[in-house]
């Protein structure tokens, strides 16, 4: 068994189910319990899923800097972590916690928590807010950090200044982005992992590769190393769907190609100097 999962790698062959290729092609998001798919740029339960049955044990703790609608919570609950979102908007955190709540699995111990923070992931504030449900629960460390930002402004999420779909700049979102992961790096365990999932965007006619500029900030992290990038596909897109033909049509027109993927980019904290 692994001093970072608990997979029973002297059964390795039954483990059919965990994904270890850098290719994810996922046909249609888990709606199973209270998964929803109503919330417009959350991430398919199924990312949550294999990241955390892969780089935590059960009692384990993850940190979800940008919670949206609860998916990172619920697979918690569900596969019996420990789990922290945090969340800009109120309103949006309300129905994450509303559908936390009602997730009652029997795989979860009651000595297992689910807290939501609102706030500003990159505030000093929401970080001691972390630092105190930590302490609160005895634990000294987070074991896995999952952060699914805004893909910069191709979704407008709020008015808030402090959304980053707000950043008046490519340059800004990337900063204000390195911000948050510097927040919570020294609560991350070492050896542990960071997950970044993350998009492209086109601006004025010219693909933007905001994922590797995205990668790009976390390798300039010292105490970071990269292990994997993973391709995932996306389907039914709800900002195209049911637009399929005319989406076609301008890709032909235009001389691009319409956007069918996202990147995972894992990184696994190897030192404690940042």
């Amino acid at each position: 068994m692994s001093e970072i999962n608990d997979l029973d790698l002297q059964n390795w062959k039954k483990l059919d189910d965990i994904l270890t290729d850098s290719l994810w092609l996922i046909k249609s998001r888990d709606r199973s319990g209270t998964h929803k798919g109503d919330y417009h740029g959350n991430f398919v339960p199924q990312i949550p899923n294999q990241l955390i049955r892969r780089f935590t044990k059960k009692g384990d703790t993850v940190l979800d800097t940008f919670l949206g609608s609860g998916t990172t919570l619920i697979e918690c609950k569900k596969l019996g972590r420990n789990g922290i979102g945090i969340e800009l908007l109120p309103k949006v955190a309300m129905i994450a916690r509303s559908r936390i709540t009602i997730n009652n699995y029997e795989s979860s111990p009651k000595d297992r928590f689910s807290e939501i923070i609102v706030g500003d992931s990159k505030s000093k504030v929401t970080r001691k807010k972390v630092d105190k449900i930590l302490k609160d629960y005895r634990k000294k460390h987070l074991q896995l950090i999952i952060m699914h930002p805004p893909y910069h402004d191709i979704i407008k999420f709020s008015k808030n200044k402090a959304d980053l779909s707000n950043a008046k700049s490519v340059s800004l979102f990337l900063e204000l982005f390195r911000k948050i992961v510097g927040n919570y790096m020294e609560l991350l365990e070492k050896d542990h992992y960071i997950a970044v999932v993350i998009g492209d965007k086109y601006v004025k006619g010219e693909w933007t590769p905001l994922g590797f500029q995205v990668m790009d900030q976390l390798l300039s992290i010292k105490s970071l190393r990269l292990k994997s990038i993973i391709v995932k596909n996306m389907e039914g897109n709800r900002g195209k769907r049911n637009q399929q033909n005319l989406w076609r049509y301008r890709a032909l027109k235009g001389g691009f190609y319409i956007f069918k993927h996202e990147y995972i980019l894992l990184f696994q904290k190897v030192s404690k100097n940042l």
